[in-house]
């Protein structure tokens, strides 16, 4: 199925205000990330993470009150107050209860089921999950994510540089860095507002390790057929070359990122917390994706070309044309 046939779109002509658009994005997001805070996860925290879920509405001020009651310090509470769950992160695994060395998560849980159980405690509460992972743990966990995503970037560069063009390369880490930077900062923002679990974990490392895999992958489809377009179409010069190329691949392009987002975009709706920040991440990560490949992977090529190789991307003809074109906008 194809949206788009024969289609001759000016995608470069505005490149410098997409490029603008993204140059705020990227760092407006970041700023604003590291102003309200970032939010590492267990994983990378240490510690033990209970998901609770009760059958009537709970007061979060009066649910905070009992899981102090309950002895346990130092402890977050987050919720989730379309589905009446909570979040309960833990500093500690393990307490001493009566002499007893007994796990922290099934004090808490034994208190709140005291408290909200009633008649059926499990039913009343129920606990969705748990996870612990030590301090030590966490801390090689962090290590070994921002190794993997160096490496990975590290191995599409020199992916693309074989197969193509170092200048390609350039662009395509460009097009890999505004993509993740993106998916990022809304991902910390949105985690924020408590709409969805968004802590920076293993799961959001994989969603954009997927999101780098998406947005290449698109990227190198566009670049090969600028390969292929310059061989069929030798005396063309490269900016309506480039042009050419993208609307070449158009289809594709929006029949992949429509066929990836809604399959997403239901596990969002539907999947539960578990899997919602997951797929939320990769969502927006893949809508920053197509978008970069378009307007950013090559215009970057385009300027890197124009402007630190000095050369002529145009062609005399298509100056000509665009000096005109200018003139008459300037008349009228």
């Amino acid at each position: 199925m194809q949206f788009f046939k024969n289609t001759h779109i000016d995608f470069l002509s505005q490149r410098k205000t997409f490029f603008f658009v993204s140059f705020v994005m990227v760092v407006g997001g970041l700023i604003a990330s590291l102003l309200v805070g970032v939010d590492l996860g267990i994983d990378f925290t240490g510690g033990t993470e209970v998901v609770v879920r009760f059958e009537n509405p709970v007061e979060v001020n009066e649910l905070r009150t009992n899981i102090a009651n309950s002895g346990v310090e130092g402890f977050e509470l987050k919720s989730f107050e379309a589905d009446n769950e909570f979040l309960i992160r833990l500093q500690q695994s393990r307490t001493e209860d009566e002499g007893q060395n007994k796990l922290v998560s099934e004090v808490v849980v034994e208190e709140l089921r005291s408290v909200y159980g009633g008649s059926s405690p499990e039913t009343a509460v129920e606990v969705r999950s748990v996870q612990t992972i030590g301090p030590t743990v966490g801390e090689e966990l962090k290590v070994d994510a921002a190794i993997a995503v160096f490496l990975s970037v590290l191995a599409i560069l020199a992916y693309v540089a074989f197969r193509f063009e170092f200048v390609f390369a350039l662009g395509a880490i460009v097009a890999l860095v505004h993509d993740v930077c993106i998916a990022f900062a809304l991902a910390v923002l949105m985690n924020k507002v408590n709409i969805i679990n968004l802590e920076i974990n293993q799961g959001l490392i994989a969603a954009f390790l997927t999101v780098l895999g998406f947005s290449i992958n698109n990227t190198v489809i566009i670049f090969d057929r600028i390969r292929e377009n310059r061989e069929l179409h030798k005396n063309q010069s490269f900016v309506p070359l480039v042009n050419l190329s993208i609307n070449d691949t158009l289809s594709r392009t929006v029949n992949t990122f429509l066929t990836t987002a809604l399959a997403l975009l239901t596990i969002v709706l539907f999947g539960g917390p578990v899997l919602q920040g997951f797929a939320f991440t990769m969502l927006v990560g893949f809508v920053a994706g197509t978008y970069s490949s378009i307007y950013i992977s090559s215009s970057f090529v385009v300027w890197y070309l124009e402007n630190v190789k000095k050369q002529d991307v145009y062609g005399s003809s298509d100056k000509v044309r665009t000096k005109s074109n200018k003139t008459k906008l300037a008349r009228a």
